[in-house]
């Protein structure tokens, strides 16, 4: 059964320069966007009671409290449901954070990157630190006790001491979850073809996350890039759970089945309930994408779940790769996870667990 939605809602005012993905500066089709996405909603949603809706983008914020009511209003949830919407700080307001509180939202992702406004501005945000510390004030005033900040490390011109700085200033707002995510520069964004100087490399982005462990060490540390009060959200993807996508580019994860939307929303107005692609997953993909995800987790892969899951040993099947990354891998009570070090090269260890 599935018990979560993705929303995604693709507007922004302007693309920052480190972003690939799929949004547009084009807030003269929200309405026909809505409409769209409500049609796509209507259609496929099932009227199961959700423990999870998350509101992405692109820029949720540039929706109205009653447009977020208007798209809440088609769901079933109780107030256990996790309802999480991100906002960009600037512009946000005391009466625009109670009005989301008042219609059901009871988490909020800010996208902070870094309180330093100079590479603020490099890096194209459109917000000052001024601007997320008021939106931090205005939801905690507003009654929210779930609050997020999302960073990024490596970023132009910033050192490790910027970084820590960032992450103490964090702290001190009180605030209940923190997101990591080192600069990547993919096809796509402004920096792709106008590369930044000053990027701290590989080594330097390795030193800024081992830092922010040792940081955030009274908070949770529950998936590599997350710490605090675990997203019941992001769990559900990391737990292979299934899940809707509504929206243009959106992602979903049904039956085996994993579908994915137009990417412009052209095309998706057009027909927001045709699925772009649709891929059945064979068993081995299935197995791939369990183990991927649970390392993501602090806690690992789960050995007596994933033999009872998918009818296997998973150490006699994985041994050769456990035994050459020993020195990255240790074992838990319950089954395997990555040590510190582990987490750093991740991704080379989890590539060799695809055939």
């Amino acid at each position: 059964m599935v018990k979560s939605a993705y929303i995604h809602i693709p507007f922004c005012k302007a693309k920052c320069k480190y972003c690939s993905f799929i949004s547009f500066p084009k807030l003269e089709l929200k309405d026909q966007y809505l409409y769209a996405l409500i049609k796509e909603i209507k259609y496929y949603y099932k009227g199961e009671i959700l423990d999870t809706i998350y509101f992405g983008g692109g820029t949720p914020s540039l929706l109205t409290p009653e447009e977020f009511k208007t798209l809440l209003n088609l769901f079933n949830f109780t107030d256990k449901t996790e309802i999480t919407a991100e906002l960009n700080p600037d512009g946000l307001t005391q009466d625009y954070i109670k009005g989301l509180k008042s219609i059901g939202i009871n988490r909020i992702s800010l996208g902070c990157q870094t309180f330093n406004d100079n590479i603020l501005q490099i890096i194209g945000r459109r917000h000052t630190s001024k601007q997320v510390e008021d939106a931090v004030k205005f939801a905690q005033n507003a009654g929210f006790d779930n609050i997020s900040l999302d960073f990024i490390y490596g970023l132009p011109n910033q050192t490790a001491e910027m970084f820590t700085n960032d992450l103490k200033h964090a702290i001190a707002l009180d605030i209940q979850h923190i997101s990591l995510y080192g600069l990547k520069i993919d096809e796509g964004c402004y920096f792709y073809t106008r590369m930044p100087e000053n990027l701290p490399d590989e080594d330097a982005q390795a030193d800024m996350y081992l830092k922010a462990i040792e940081i955030l060490k009274d908070f949770n540390h529950y998936e590599i890039s997350n710490f605090g009060k675990p997203s019941k959200h992001n769990l559900n993807y990391w737990n292979n759970n299934n899940y809707y996508g509504f929206g243009a580019a959106a992602h979903g994860y049904i039956d085996d089945t994993r579908y994915s939307n137009a990417e412009t929303l052209e095309e998706y107005i057009k027909n927001p309930i045709k699925h772009s692609t649709q891929h059945i997953l064979s068993k081995q993909e299935q197995l791939e994408e369990e183990i991927f995800l649970g390392f993501r987790k602090m806690d690992g892969i789960n050995l007596e779940q994933i033999n009872n899951k998918f009818n296997i040993n998973f150490y006699e099947k994985y041994s050769k790769i456990i035994e050459k990354y020993s020195n990255y891998i240790k074992k838990t009570n319950k089954g395997y996870c990555f040590n510190t070090n582990g987490i750093l090269v991740s991704n080379t260890i989890l590539s060799e667990f695809l055939q």
